[in-house]
């Protein structure tokens, strides 16, 4: 197996992910820091998405032929570098000046799709037109009426977005008491009002068929954490099943995201494409979650530590890395592509690592320095 060589001038910077996180935080003050690394109340969600990472562990197959790695894949029918989606992110904007117009350049480079959040700025535009040539999915938290809501889907096709991404986890938002507590605010919150609160209380499934009957996109349901609402979901028609807890940051006491996959998968019995986000740092977790019947992984904190370390470039080193440790670990677990990973490949076992966010990387020493 040859290792894939890095594209980008960080190399020798940034050999190794957790390089990367500890780059991000010198470069952080410490609000953005506590927005992008907290959750809500316990955070008990957070560390339950490591948790149940990190209680399967692999059984490998030896003596295969595992010199030709395709650690390629195809999400929503077209081809991507790696099985990865990068997360939609709140406020990126904070961590770099250009936001998701600087992802998306990432995102083209590689060769991987991202969504867009619609409270990061530069906005659904301004990200376009950064990026042409990226495969972009707009995502959107249901703060208006039908008009305002028709408003953003009409403007992502005309933009050449190719999915619209309804979350759906949040009718009431969850208490991030790392903010509370600091009396930080942070942007995309700071202008919701009552009334906008009220509209995403109220947005139901009748509201998704509405928006799919009247716009000619597909529509993603970011948010889904049980066989019910997974049956529901692909009944209305949606194109693809995106399994998430907001990466523990709405409900606490929550299950792991990947505790959650298995019976979201099982019942959409490969009608549509499965995704899942919810603490995936490796290479080795996102092939964890493909055992276990993702099509594709998002990761969200773990590229905005890139994008905070050094903007385009470190977004697309993080993927780089991962590139790497995903193309090991399928040769070490003996398979050549995704299509010959199987469900007897993972079995529980005990953790090692005490569950946290940044418990991925047990290398991490935030009291030193970045070079």
């Amino acid at each position: 197996m040859t290792e894939t060589q890095p594209d980008s001038s960080l190399g020798e910077r940034f050999a190794a992910l957790h390089e990367i996180v500890r780059a991000a935080r010198n470069a952080l003050p410490t609000n953005f820091w506590d927005y992008l690394t907290g959750a809500a109340e316990t955070e008990t969600t957070l560390r339950r998405n490591r948790l149940a990472i990190d209680s399967l562990g692999f059984r490998p197959r030896v003596l295969r032929d595992v010199s030709q790695i395709d650690s390629t894949a195809r999400i929503f029918g077209k081809p991507a570098r790696l099985p990865v989606v990068l997360a939609p992110i709140g406020s990126i904007e904070n961590l770099n000046a250009e936001g998701t117009a600087s992802v998306a350049r990432a995102a083209a480079a590689f060769g991987v799709p991202m969504v867009v959040s619609s409270v990061a700025k530069p906005g659904l535009e301004a990200t376009a037109q950064a990026a042409p040539a990226s495969r972009r999915i707009f995502q959107l938290y249901v703060r208006g009426d039908t008009t305002w809501v028709d408003d953003f889907g009409s403007r992502a096709v005309a933009h050449g977005y190719e999915a619209f991404c309804f979350t759906v986890d949040t009718s009431m938002y969850g208490r991030r008491e790392r903010d509370i507590a600091k009396r930080y605010v942070v942007g995309g919150r700071r202008h919701v009002v009552p009334e906008m609160e009220r509209f995403q209380a109220a947005f139901d499934w009748d509201g998704v068929a509405r928006f799919k009957a009247k716009h000619k996109i597909p529509i993603v349901l970011k948010g889904i954490v049980t066989a019910e609402d997974a049956e529901l979901a692909c009944q209305l028609g949606a194109a693809c099943i995106y399994v998430s807890n907001h990466g523990g940051r709405q409900l606490d006491q929550g299950r792991g995201a990947l505790d959650a996959l298995p019976e979201v998968a099982a019942a959409v019995k490969g009608q549509v494409p499965v995704v899942v986000d919810g603490g995936f740092c490796r290479g080795s977790d996102i092939v964890k979650a493909l055992v276990l019947g993702a099509d594709a992984v998002g990761i969200g904190r773990l590229y905005c530590y890139g994008l905070a370390a050094a903007g385009d470039a470190g977004v697309r080193r993080v993927l780089e890395l991962l590139e790497t440790e995903i193309r090991m670990c399928l040769g070490l677990l003996g398979v050549t592509r995704y299509a010959d990973l199987k469900r007897e490949m993972v079995v529980a076992a005990p953790p090692v690592y005490s569950p946290h966010v940044l418990s991925a990387f047990p290398l991490l020493d935030l009291s030193q320095p970045s070079y």
